[in-house]
Formats: C-alpha cells, sequence, structure tokens
C-alpha cells in the first residue's frame, strides 16, 4: 500500500503565492510520475503539472509561467509552488502518485487539500 499526504492549502489573496507539498510512502520499489490534479466546484478534475523521477516535467496551459513542480526523489515528496494566482485557481488540489512494485503499477491518490484565491 502507499499513503499519499498532501500539505499547505488555503486562503490567499488575488497575486499571492502558495506552496503545496505531497508525500508517499509504503511499499514501492519506486515512484514512476508525482502529479497534481485539481478540481473546481461543478468542474472534472484537471491535470495541473507533472514530473518524473528524471525531473522532466509537463504543465497545463492555464498554469504555465505561474506553477513550478519540483521533486525530491529521496525524499519522496513532490511540490507545488503557486504564484500569480488567480480566483480562478481555487480549487481541491490532489496529489496522484504512480509507484511501481515489481512488475505492477499502482496508482494512489491523496485526500486533497484546498486552495481558495479571494480578496
Amino acid at each position: 500500500q502507499v499513503q499519499v499526504v498532501e500539505s499547505g492549502g488555503g486562503l490567499v489573496q488575488p497575486g499571492g503565492s502558495l506552496r503545496l507539498s505531497c508525500a508517499a510512502s509504503g511499499t514501492f520499489l519506486v515512484i514512476k510520475a508525482m502529479d497534481w490534479y485539481r478540481q473546481a466546484p461543478g468542474k472534472e478534475r484537471e491535470l495541473v503539472a507533472t514530473v518524473t523521477s528524471g525531473g522532466l516535467s509537463n504543465y497545463a496551459d492555464s498554469v504555465k509561467g505561474r506553477f513550478t513542480i519540483s521533486r525530491d526523489n529521496a525524499k519522496n515528496t513532490v511540490y507545488l509552488q503557486m504564484d500569480s494566482l488567480e480566483p480562478e485557481d481555487t480549487a481541491v488540489y490532489y496529489c496522484h502518485v504512480l509507484t511501481k512494485y515489481w512488475t505492477s503499477e499502482y496508482e494512489s491518490w491523496g485526500q486533497g487539500t484546498q486552495v481558495t484565491v479571494s480578496s
């Protein structure tokens, strides 16, 4: 089993910054990818950013240039630095982890952390 725990959400004014953290623990041999998704009220969950074990990252067009994903492989932790936040970024942010144990791959999700951008 893999446990995924997020932290760092909260209330911030437009233009402000927040940093989310996500730590994975449990039974696995390698973490193939760590991603951030978000889900706003009444909308589908969407991929925000992803990073591989080698550091390759990709972003949704809506957050490019404002969000930065990074990963600490030694700590099995991924971060999402969110700058220049906009009200449209308000959502529950979920960490998604893809792990491998021998020949099997497993997807695990965190419980979500609320980000609210409002004046």
